[in-house]
């Protein structure tokens, strides 16, 4: 039997099928590496054509090798000479023969993003842009978006219109490119962007790769961009030998600038196109599937397809509903630990996935907890992340000044202009005169040389005094958001406006969530107390360093993987999908969010539990969340669904914070909305709030001082809110 008999017969169409263009759908679990490393193979030893006229491109360097390896094991002879590599290093070799050609020494250095950054920062100065208003990160991730679109800062100006935030962007971009080619340097988007301006403008150079690269084969093509797509198609114009793989289901990743419709209008672009369908599954029992395809069918910009597997049905689904995010934690690892220890598996078959990092810090608690190995993947330990460990230290210092690691930690974070050079002098003199960092910051006019930074110092003492003044007299869940506030954290990286800075303000989100939760299920709640229970919970090092540990990751970082036991987390409207996408008035922000749910569901070989929770702590606050409508689209058929009954907690009543609230409540309120003692609306009218939009009253409840009116929204969920502040407006 030859090597390709083993294919299935989709598989081998897709293996046969050289010429011309060839667009491989390839579901979840098919076996998309295996079809490109054997048609390779059959390109060189079945079709004679000369490995070096063969290019394969992939995303990252790992797949790059994994195809290597794969190639190497099945050619004979001749593979060494096939480009197989990412868009990135295919790139820096053309241009390194070629970019004189566009006014670059062939010497060019690469920018990695440290040195981006160390170049925005002398472009802002040169401009005198004001860095609290524009954030450096900011203009960096509009300048890469620009490229990755192949937008020039010419286009982008006249783009701006009379947006002036959009023209200063242009401005910098037009000073950071001329920095950059004062340098002879190029960051990592001009490798693509230059390699398809010098095929543009050099024909010839163009035409000896398209000679030399007479087939062409790339890897998850729904991931592409536009400057991508234009390499790809710029090269693949003389010969049309072009295989694409991918599958435009799994296509997640639009924050990054990938664009699905490279995929799904690919055959407009080359008409004579052979599509090709990879449905057979090798992953997933047939009920997993089932829910994959139910699930998916709700998109309609979508290429239709069905997975199926000979494997049978498998085990239910699990669907699973606890009262709080806590409960939900507990649950899982509860299962976890038992299972393991009835030896039916191992930690390390189990993947805990979720839609955003904060979502970790509740499950990292509850397995340290049951002392269970777990390991972040793709990310970092929820308390060792560095906005949590920088208010972690601002509460260190207010609580105890005497700690000087926490102070030099956030002396100069956010931003002062304290530099490294002051706080050296500072603590020498510490150290020089037997006293903490902190006593040595409150006497800096009496150290020598200190200069003019004496007045940033004594305004970072008197904050952190401030700050001391409030214990005692405000919740500690009020002093870590005085703290975030004063220091212009939140405000600060609000006006970055990354990706990355987004999920910094939702761990930021989560450590208020974690107080407000200490606070309410802790007798005699202090600083100290509170500082000692995240110390502990912290403490990971003790872990065994071994192999078998349960996973963690977002689902974004999950594509591409598979684990025997899944756990799809947090399936509730406003968190998975995201608030963002179901309020957006753009569609197909949803259905990406529809899409990340379905590369989870086929993570799952074997079983899968999905669970969700009733109520979950935003902010401090409690919300009361529906159900995801992902999860309504699951086909019951599928479905083993289990509803944990919620664990009673009541407020310990000696807590002096409850005692507060209490007597606040207390207070006689007069209320310009109840003047008349009656609200215009009842229990089950259709009500509109100008935020949540329109949603059917639950429950009014008359308290001391207000209205407590309980409203079912229909796109923000269950919310309590006081009459007086909801003006709610009844609905005919």
């Amino acid at each position: 039997m030859n090597i390709y008999e083993s294919l299935n017969t989709n598989q081998q169409e897709a293996v046969l099928c050289t010429e011309g263009p060839v667009l491989i759908l390839a579901g979840a679990g098919s076996g998309k590496t295996r079809v490109l490393a054997h048609r390779i193979a059959y390109l060189i030893e079945e079709k004679n054509v000369n490995p070096w006229n063969i290019l394969a491109i992939t995303f990252t360097n790992k797949a790059a090798g994994e195809m290597r390896e794969r190639v190497d094991k099945i050619v004979t002879y001749g593979s060494e000479s096939i480009w197989v590599s990412t868009f990135h290093s295919a790139c820096v070799r053309i241009l390194r023969r070629y970019i004189d050609r566009i006014g670059f020494d062939n010497k060019f250095t690469i920018y990695d993003t440290d040195d981006q950054k160390t170049v925005m920062k002398d472009v802002c100065k040169r401009l005198e842009v004001d860095t609290k208003t524009y954030k450096e990160a900011s203009f960096l991730a509009a300048i890469s978006k620009a490229k990755d679109q192949m937008i020039t800062p010419e286009e982008y100006f006249v783009n701006a219109g009379g947006d002036m935030a959009q023209k200063k962007i242009a401005e910098v971009y037009k000073e950071y490119q001329t920095q950059l080619r004062k340098n002879n340097a190029l960051d990592f988007d001009d490798l693509l962007c230059m390699t398809v301006q010098l095929f543009q403008t050099n024909p010839e150079v163009l035409e000896s790769y398209q000679n030399r690269f007479r087939y062409i084969m790339v890897d998850e093509y729904q991931d592409t961009n536009m400057v991508q797509f234009q390499f790809i198609h710029l090269l693949a114009q003389k010969y049309k030998n072009l295989c694409v793989v991918g599958d435009d289901d799994q296509s997640i990743y639009k924050f990054r600038g990938a664009n699905i419709q490279n995929i799904l209008g690919f055959e407009q672009v080359f008409p004579d196109t052979k599509v090709i369908k990879l449905e057979q599954n090798y992953r997933s029992t047939g009920n997993i599937l089932d829910a994959a395809n139910t699930v998916i069918e709700n998109n309609t910009a979508r290429k239709k397809k069905t997975l199926w597997t000979e494997q049978g049905e498998g085990e239910k689904i699990r669907v699973i509903q606890c009262e709080t995010a806590n409960d939900e934690a507990e649950m899982i690892v509860q299962e976890i630990k038992e299972r393991v220890d009835k030896e039916e598996f191992c930690y390390k078959d189990c993947a805990l996935l979720y839609r955003t990092n904060a979502q970790s810090r509740i499950l990292e608690e509850q397995f340290i907890k049951a002392n269970i190995p777990y390991k972040v993947i793709g990310g970092i330990n929820f308390y060792a992340r560095k906005e949590i460990k920088a208010l972690l230290s601002y509460l260190k210092t207010i609580e105890n000044g005497k700690d000087d690691l926490a102070v030099r930690r956030i002396i100069n974070v956010p931003k002062r202009g304290i530099g490294s050079t002051t706080i050296d002098k500072i603590q020498d003199y510490a150290l020089a005169h037997d006293i903490s960092f902190f006593e040595a910051l409150k006497i800096a006019d009496k150290i020598p040389t200190i200069g003019r930074s004496v007045v940033k110092l004594e305004g970072f003492v008197n904050l952190i005094r401030v700050f001391q003044s409030k214990i005692g007299y405000i919740s500690l869940t009020e002093l870590l958001e005085e703290i975030i506030k004063e220091t212009g954290y939140r405000i600060e990286l609000e006006a970055e406006g990354t990706e990355e800075a987004l999920g910094r303000l939702e761990n930021i989100d989560e450590l208020i969530s974690k107080m407000a939760d200490y606070e309410e299920n802790t007798e005699d709640a202090s600083l100290s107390g509170f500082l000692e229970e995240v110390a502990l919970i912290a403490d990971v090092d003790n872990l065994d360093d071994t192999t078998d540990y349960v996973v963690l990751m977002t689902l974004h970082s999950a594509k591409g993987l598979e684990f025997p036991k899944v756990f799809l987390c947090g399936l509730e409207d406003g968190l998975f999908p995201s608030y963002l996408s179901v309020t957006s008035d753009d569609p197909s922000d949803l259905e990406e969010e529809r899409r990340l749910c379905y590369v989870g569901i086929t993570r799952a070989m074997e079983s899968l539990t999905i669970s969700a929770a009733k109520q979950r702590m935003y902010r401090g606050e409690t919300q009361y969340r529906k159900p995801s409508r992902f999860l309504k689209e699951v086909p019951k058929r599928v479905v083993e669904g289990i509803t944990r009954e919620p664990k009673i907690k009541e407020m310990p009543r000696n807590n002096i914070y409850y005692s507060a609230r209490e007597a606040f409540r207390a207070k006689p309120f007069e209320s310009k909305t109840l003047s008349g003692n009656k609200l215009e609306y009842e229990i089950g009218d259709r009500v509109f709030h100008i935020k949540f939009g329109t949603g059917i009253v639950l429950d009014i409840k008359a308290g001391g001082r207000d209205y407590e009116v309980t409203v079912d929204f229909e796109k923000a969920g269950t919310k309590k809110m006081f009459a007086s502040f909801a003006k709610l407006k009844k609905l005919d």
